[in-house]
């Protein structure tokens, strides 16, 4: 049931406890009144009754002040002489135990237990007034089995609904805890989708046009190209220092994983390697063995993997470049291997990005492992991904 559907059914379920405690309570004191109560009795137990009932009509919204009130109606019930037992017996009664659990349930605990501690007084007091009026000829058994009983069921709602709150503290903490990894998950996809795309496509960009800055003849054209490409090595930066501000690049649960909003195929392979190449960059894709079956994740894991790959090479290293990508496929697995020539030489600059930790999230999310072998030759990047019948 929900919170509103709570509220909704509160307000009948409320008059029907107010009646089933009003009438029998009514039942009793035209009772006592026929075996011989005064009025006065009549009328001070009945006043104490309604004001339990109106306490617990308060405690709704003023938790201490309908506790209040029903605390001073027990203290007249208490008191006041009735037939030789405790008015305190009353139907109406019972709703000062559920005032307790009400406020034991919204209160912080230590004014609970001040709460539970004006229980208990009122039941000692009840007993020796109890005590004090009962025969001389009567035994005490009755006044102690009386107020153990009252003790039992004080201490043990008070218990009850502490219980009962911290349970709740404990599972609104959860779902607090559920959605902050929600966000931070969906946070950390975007920002890794982000690096995927841009990143790969401004660092594509910059190297296309570092090698038309070496091919062209003409000076002024080539320092314009260079300023060129400073400029889109620039905003590279300005990437990585804005999806930092995204959180964390990698999510610490596995499972339920955002899945991909745009599904990713293998065939876009050939196109993105092509896209790559330049005079100055000969980027070459190769597929061995019969294409198998994959899982989305897996697919988008193998795409992925490439695209880090070329990125990497092309932003790290100085031209000439030759990057290889090769698929290599048998019946359980396909590996993915992205392997450069190591290039002119490493280039210079730059931060540490965080790619290659997304690309092993991917990876190990469709269940494959990924690689790194930095060689005298260059870099190879190798993620190995089960194919549907290997899985």
């Amino acid at each position: 049931m929900t919170a509103s559907q709570r509220r909704s059914t509160w307000p009948a379920t409320t008059v029907v406890t107010h009646v089933a405690l009003a009438l029998p309570t009514l039942i009793i004191l035209a009772g006592a009144r026929y075996l011989g109560a005064e009025s006065w009795q009549i009328i001070a137990v009945a006043g104490a009754a309604a004001l339990l009932h109106v306490g617990a009509v308060v405690a709704r919204r003023r938790p201490w002040a309908g506790y209040a009130i029903g605390a001073l109606a027990m203290l007249v019930l208490v008191t006041t002489p009735f037939l030789g037992w405790s008015p305190n017996m009353l139907p109406s009664a019972l709703w000062f135990p559920l005032m307790l659990w009400r406020l034991t349930g919204l209160v912080p605990v230590r004014s609970s237990v001040a709460a539970l501690a004006v229980a208990v007084l009122g039941i000692v007091l009840t007993e020796l007034v109890g005590w004090a009026r009962q025969p001389p000829d009567s035994t005490g058994w009755t006044r102690l089995a009386e107020g153990g009983l009252l003790m039992l069921v004080v201490g043990g709602v008070w218990l009850a609904a502490l219980l009962v709150r911290r349970r709740h503290t404990a599972d609104r903490r959860a779902e607090s805890e559920r959605l902050a990894a929600a966000v931070a998950g969906e946070r950390a996809g975007i920002r890794r989708d982000l690096h995927d795309v841009i990143a790969h496509t401004v660092t594509v960009m910059v190297a296309r046009i570092e090698a038309a800055a070496v091919t062209t003849a003409d000076p002024a054209t080539r320092r314009e190209l260079g300023d060129i490409a400073e400029a889109g090595r620039d905003a590279h930066q300005g990437l990585r220092a804005m999806l930092a501000t995204l959180g964390p690049a990698t999510v610490a649960s596995r499972a339920g994983s955002r899945p991909e909003e745009v599904p990713i195929s293998l065939d876009a392979l050939p196109g993105l390697v092509a896209s790559a190449a330049s005079p100055l960059h000969a980027v070459t894709f190769a597929e061995v063995g019969e294409r198998r079956p994959l899982s989305l994740s897996a697919e988008v894991a193998a795409v992925r993997t490439v695209q880090e790959g070329i990125t990497n090479a092309l932003r790290h290293l100085e031209p000439p470049v030759e990057v290889t990508v090769r698929l290599s496929w048998s019946p359980s697995e396909v590996v993915v291997e992205v392997r450069d020539d190591g290039g002119k030489q490493l280039r210079g600059g730059g931060s540490q990005g965080t790619g290659l930790m997304g690309i092993e999230e991917r990876v190990h999310n469709a269940g494959g492992t990924l690689s790194i072998d930095d060689g005298d030759d260059g870099w190879v990047l190798r993620a190995r991904l089960p194919t549907k019948e290997g899985a």
